[in-house]
């Protein structure tokens, strides 16, 4: 690697592949004549160039005509391309959600959708989008002409087996597109797919060896097993919310992402085995690039799989002839060339991360790790820092744009995960090969495997409980070009003394503030704390201590794995003899796989609702996984520990039918009375008005010292149960910044008028209720 450090690096095709870039990227995010505009200056530019340069003289003349060949493709073909996905007549009917007839040619194979959204979660993913070309459309039996690309949103379920290079018929409705690519219109379609093709023989063969990895891996634990595909062939198929989100936060999401170190990683070792059998240059050039090749396929077409590909061959095509320090002609090459095939890269995160972290790891990392070793760093060290430091900050713009945040402990997590990555790659792989003709001996394979991924899943998962591990950042590209400014100006300072040192001061005064806050001043938890609030964003998640030490009763998990797992670890709970469940929305169960993690669990609770039917199933099934009983509290109920009692006060009646807002899902709430050593407290789950007037009717005693706000402190709250439960202390478990409007200020001015002190999760964090000489008190971790 330090050798490296002294090539003269070629740049001549620089210009040529970023005007390219540059080009198609205006004209897809504005217009096609942006596109025509860059290829017109890029011609002028090179005429000039060319005009002053001779062939002979300067070896810029070369770099002068890839410009002009460049700015050509941007005048003429790349612009036309770009003029017609702008004007296809799918674009204009879906603007008015036109239901249509497709026949599609699959382009890529189906990338699940992972989503929080509000009442509408399961377990796994519920749809996958879908890339697809248009082959015919049919507007009733109106035919409309069309070539374009449209995304299909589709049931995962029943699409998950498409595969890329089948023609398939569709019906849905269309809808603008997402996306600023070539994409003209995005297709919601209900039902399966009809009249398929069979996929090309290769395909066929790829998905047969991804099936025998993913039946190879069932060996492994659970998250090891959807890991593995993961890293080897960007299946994240497996892979569980909690996971993921983990890896984004830790900064390891490229690790899961097929690029240039997978290639790199595959014909490195091909390579270095063949070399250890003194096979020759050219000999080891082509067997390695069959080996790149079906990599290729096996991992599927996507824009960085694709550019590593065509990086990969070019840089084996320059071992071949003895030309090894070709790495930027070949990646400028490389991206001028996937962007002239299909301006959409031009637009794709992951193709411009696969791009750039090349570029820094090429540019970068040499320069840094010699840098370093002049200071006295071994030279190991050196270059276990340089690499994933580089690779941060040339990365570090686009995930802020992508992601809409910025994790800081990515430097430190990617070097603690590094060491294992390669290994975990070339098992994976093996184990795809071996598992096909020999399904025992793959499983073997697999499990050499398997602790690796666990290593990267408790790197990622410690990174991401840091204080402070993601900053909130712009998202889209002027979030990125933001983070770019920041980046560059970071870099800038650290080659000055005067400016390093200011650096250095503004880090310190920020830990001043940031640490204390996050991390020393919460003291947490209180001591004798009997129920807390835990910040779980948009969603309710209650933990209810039964007085004897590390237990608790949950009450509801909140929306996603995660948020409620490490409230709970904070608060030291190792049993949990009791998740209730209040009622059946996703905010209220999509944490629940998260709080069996290292922790033993009685039952599941929940009350008379059966809906949504995806809930109950998904409830269902992760009790039965985890093999606990999965219980119904009826009305009257009563439960005991040490230090609690739970009375259910309701639901009184329970609808069958879900209706489309989710109020009668909600009126179905559980409502329970818990008597704790800091008083009364009610738990209203999410009752609306209905629930909350048969309360009152009921004439159940209502009176509480603590009230969990029902519904967010949403408007749906009577002022008479507000007042018949006269409570001094009033939690509010909401997410900053919900679209819900949550909570409503009328709501929160009803609750002081009648005396309530509020804390809300969403400006307090984690809040804890605690016995006082005069009732109960709170206690804020903070946010």
């Amino acid at each position: 690697m330090i050798a490296e450090s002294a090539v003269r690096h070629d740049f001549r095709l620089v210009p040529a592949a970023v005007a390219l870039w540059l080009g198609a990227l205006l004209g897809l995010l504005w217009t096609w004549w942006a596109a025509l505009a860059c290829g017109v200056a890029a011609v002028l530019v090179s005429g000039a160039l060319l005009a002053k340069l001779r062939p002979a003289a300067s070896p810029w003349w070369s770099g002068g005509v890839a410009l002009l060949v460049a700015g050509l493709l941007l005048v003429g073909p790349l612009s036309l391309r770009l003029n017609r996905a702008e004007h296809d007549p799918l674009r204009g009917l879906a603007e008015h959600g036109t239901e249509v007839t497709l026949r599609v040619l699959i382009r890529e194979r189906p990338a699940p959708i992972r989503s929080a959204g509000y009442a509408d979660q399961q377990a796994g993913p519920r749809s996958a989008v879908v890339a697809a070309e248009v082959l015919h459309a049919e507007r009733g039996a109106q035919p409309v002409v069309s070539v374009g690309r449209v995304a299909l949103l589709a049931p995962f379920d029943s699409w998950r087996q498409v595969l890329p290079g089948q023609e398939i018929t569709a019906r849905g409705e269309l809808a603008p597109p997402r996306d600023a690519d070539l994409t003209v219109a995005a297709v919601y379609v209900r039902g399966p797919p009809s009249g398929p093709t069979e996929a090309p023989w290769w395909q066929r063969g790829a998905e047969a060896m991804r099936e025998a990895l993913r039946r190879a891996c069932h060996v492994l634990p659970e998250e090891q097993a959807g890991l593995v595909p993961g890293l080897v062939v960007g299946d994240t198929s497996g892979l569980s919310e909690r996971l993921d989100r983990e890896f984004t936060d830790a900064g390891l999401t490229h690790l899961m992402a097929v690029s240039g170190s997978n290639v790199a990683i595959v014909c490195g070792a091909v390579l270095l085995l063949l070399r250890l059998l003194r096979a020759g240059p050219r000999l080891s050039a082509g067997l390695a690039g069959v080996a790149l090749a079906g990599f290729v396929v096996l991992a599927g077409g996507e824009p960085s799989v694709l550019r590593a590909a065509v990086m990969g061959a070019i840089a084996l095509l320059a071992l071949a002839l003895g030309r090894e320090r070709s790495v930027v002609p070949a990646l400028a090459a490389a991206t001028g060339a996937l962007v002239a095939w299909d301006p959409a890269m031009a637009v794709s995160f992951g193709f411009a991360l696969s791009v750039i972290a090349t570029a820094g790891l090429v540019l970068l990392a040499p320069w840094w790790a010699e840098v370093l070793q002049r200071r006295g760093v071994p030279p190991g060290v050196a270059e276990g820092l340089a690499i994933p430091a580089a690779a941060f900050v040339v990365t570090a713009p686009v995930v802020a744009g992508m992601a809409g945040q910025l994790s800081v402990v990515s430097v430190a997590a990617n070097v603690l995960a590094a060491p294992v990555v390669a290994p975990a790659t070339v098992f994976g792989v093996l184990a795809t090969v071996a598992a096909v003709v020999w399904p025992s001996g793959g499983e073997v394979v697999a499990r050499l495997a398997g602790p690796e991924a666990g290593w990267l899943i408790v790197v990622a998962r410690r990174a991401s409980e840091v204080p402070g591990a993601v900053l909130p950042w712009p998202g889209g590209w002027w979030g990125g070009l933001l983070a770019l400014v920041v980046a560059t100006a970071v870099v800038l300072a650290l080659r000055r003394r005067g400016l390093r040192v200011l650096l250095a001061l503004i880090l310190v005064g920020a830990l001043l503030i940031v640490v204390p806050g996050k991390v020393i001043a919460p003291g947490w938890p209180p001591a004798r704390w009997t129920v807390v609030a835990c910040d779980v964003g948009q969603g309710d998640a209650l933990v209810l201590a039964t007085g004897e030490p590390g237990r608790a009763v949950v009450v509801d998990a909140g929306p996603e794995p995660g948020p409620v797992d490490r409230c709970l670890d904070r608060l030291g709970i190792e049993r949990v003899p009791l998740v209730m469940l209040s009622h059946l929305h996703a905010d209220h169960i999509g944490g629940l796989d998260s709080v069996f993690e290292g922790r033993t669990v009685g039952a599941v609770a929940v009350g008379p609702g059966r809906q949504p039917d995806w809930a109950w199933r998904q409830v269902g099934q992760i009790a039965m996984r985890h093999r606990v009983p999965l219980l119904e509290l009826e009305p009257g109920r009563r439960l005991e520990w040490p230090a609690l009692t739970l009375e259910v006060l309701g639901p009184g009646y329970v609808s069958e039918e879900e209706d489309d807002d989710g109020t009668q899902i909600n009126n179905g709430s559980v409502v329970l009375r818990a008597g704790t050593p800091a008083g009364r407290v009610l738990l209203t789950g999410d009752v609306e008005l209905a629930a909350q007037a048969d309360l009152l009717a009921s004439g159940a005693d209502l009176r509480a010292d603590v009230i969990k706000v029902p519904h967010h402190g949403s408007r749906f709250s009577l002022p008479q149960f507000l007042a018949a439960v006269s409570a001094r202390l009033a939690l509010v478990s909401v997410g900053s910044g919900n679209r819900y409007g949550h909570p409503n200020r009328t709501t929160l001015d009803t609750l002081t008028a009648d005396g309530a002190l509020v804390a809300r999760t969403d400006t307090d964090g984690d809040t804890a209720v605690i016995p006082d000489q005069s009732g109960p008190a709170v206690v804020r971790r903070g946010k």
